[in-house]
């Protein structure tokens, strides 16, 4: 009769044939700081090029993983600009676009950028136009609600539209038409950049 082994025994016969690859710990150790670095990038006033330098300098072979890592965050952060922010909409553009510029050496991504920042900016104007036409298109049936609510309780009532659960309804609907037809767009330029970047 054979000698039963346990669960655990199993496992640890298994697990003791499988030897840890420093190397694959060390790629995945510096993609995590490449994440962080691009982290820290955004968020901060960091030079992204001297500190790839200063992370890779003890080993040339980990500046694949560090700028994967720092790809992997910096195309996640290409997305429409809300709406109400313009000003740091537009930094933020720039500092994604110095920060991939950076990664993908090449004059087609400036192009497509530089592209891809117009239609963002051409969102933005669009969307202000649509919330104004919104407003206006809303604003006579707001009027007919103040003017029944002034009547009910005997003095004048204003109605801020954004508490008003139908203009939001009516806004939501109109708004998401056309963030949908850029979002497509920018989903585009993802595909395309992370082609880029592969070097496909």
């Amino acid at each position: 009769m054979g000698v039963i082994k346990t669960a655990l025994e199993i496992a640890l016969e298994k697990t003791e044939k499988v030897k840890g690859d420093k190397s694959i710990i060390d790629q995945f150790e510096v993609k995590q700081k490449g994440k962080k670095l691009a982290n820290d990038f955004l968020a901060g006033d960091i030079d992204i090029a001297a500190e790839t330098k200063r992370i890779c300098a003890s080993d040339k072979g980990l500046l694949e993983s560090l700028k994967q890592g720092i790809f992997d965050v910096l195309i996640t952060q290409i997305n429409l600009p809300e709406i109400k922010d313009d000003e740091n909409a537009r930094k933020k553009a720039e500092k994604l676009g110095k920060g991939l510029a950076f990664i993908i050496k090449s004059n087609e991504f400036s192009v497509l950028y530089k592209q891809l920042t117009q239609i963002f900016n051409q969102y933005l104007q669009e969307a202000a136009g649509y919330e104004k036409a919104i407003r206006q298109q809303y604003a006579p049936k707001l009027r007919q609600k103040e003017e029944e609510l002034s009547r009910r309780v005997g003095r004048e009532i204003r109605i801020d539209p954004l508490q008003d659960p139908e203009f939001v309804t009516f806004y939501n609907q109109h708004m998401k038409a056309l963030k949908s037809n850029y979002e497509a767009v920018a989903e585009q330029a993802k595909e395309e950049i992370t082609r880029m970047y592969n070097g496909d």
